[in-house]
């Protein structure tokens, strides 16, 4: 089973620790969603997981270090959506989706039915031959999300993946994640809102917080302690209602 082990991680820069002895663990089936405020560490230990900054501690991809791992042998392992694709250049849709399946040795009427498979479950298929830099920003998260799936890693990395969206994108969004996740797949997600989670649909998501670089807690979605965690590692008092049978944490101000 794939699984990513982050053992004790530090990350320092400038002598200050981004990321200060950060254990934590995902495995192909679990869903773990990483939250906290701005500056909290959530993005550099993503990319500390990804070997794509130096760290201390362990950085494992199926008991590998990450370091040691080929970087297309390791895009078979994990896949990443960062905040925001920068692309400077005019290339396609169907051309920066198939970008990510340059680890697969195959034909390229292959790749194009996977491009084409992989823009219509992430809804922009029509996009197919727009060049990336006409996108929106939401229109180009979508196609970024389409690229994670083609990469058909067993592992999904999320860095805030409904940015720039609007709500009914948003939902639509972590439905698919959902899916993704239901599929088999592992999947790491950064956000700042807890009540998307909900969208996510049944199963025991794992919530850990950070702030100041540190793991603060973890626990269930699901679990009575989440509003008490949730308004401490804030710093706001958090309100609990019920809607449609589901429940919402409501900030109420500085806690």
């Amino acid at each position: 089973m794939s699984s990513l082990e982050l053992r004790d991680v530090t990350v320092t820069a400038r002598g200050k620790a981004l990321v200060e002895n950060v254990s934590l663990s995902l495995h192909a089936g679990e869903f773990v969603a990483l939250l906290g405020p701005n500056g909290a560490g959530k993005t550099t230990l993503l990319r500390a997981a990804l070997g794509l900054v130096p760290c201390r501690g362990e950085a494992l991809l199926d008991g590998r270090p990450v370091r040691d791992i080929p970087a297309r042998e390791r895009a078979g392992l994990a896949a990443w959506l960062p905040q925001q694709s920068h692309v400077a250049e005019p290339v396609t849709v169907y051309e920066f989706v198939k970008a990510a399946r340059y680890r697969f040795a195959e034909t390229s009427a292959e790749a194009e039915r996977e491009v084409v498979a992989a823009l219509t479950k992430a809804d922009v298929l029509e996009h197919l031959h727009h060049p990336v830099t006409e996108l929106s920003g939401g229109e180009l998260q979508r196609v970024g999300v389409a690229a994670l799936i083609a990469q058909d890693a067993p592992l999904l990395l999320l860095d805030e993946p409904a940015n720039h969206m609007d709500p009914s994108q948003q939902i639509g969004l972590y439905r698919l994640i959902a899916g993704l996740w239901r599929d088999g797949r592992g999947v790491l997600c950064i956000t700042h809102d807890v009540n998307m989670l909900r969208h996510v649909g049944s199963g025991d998501v794992r919530v850990v917080g950070m702030a100041d670089g540190r793991a603060q807690f973890e626990t269930s979605f699901s679990a009575d302690n989440l509003p008490e965690h949730v308004g401490r590692l804030f710093n706001v008092r958090m309100d609990v209602v019920q809607s449609n049978g589901q429940r919402l944490l409501v900030p109420q101000g500085t806690a």
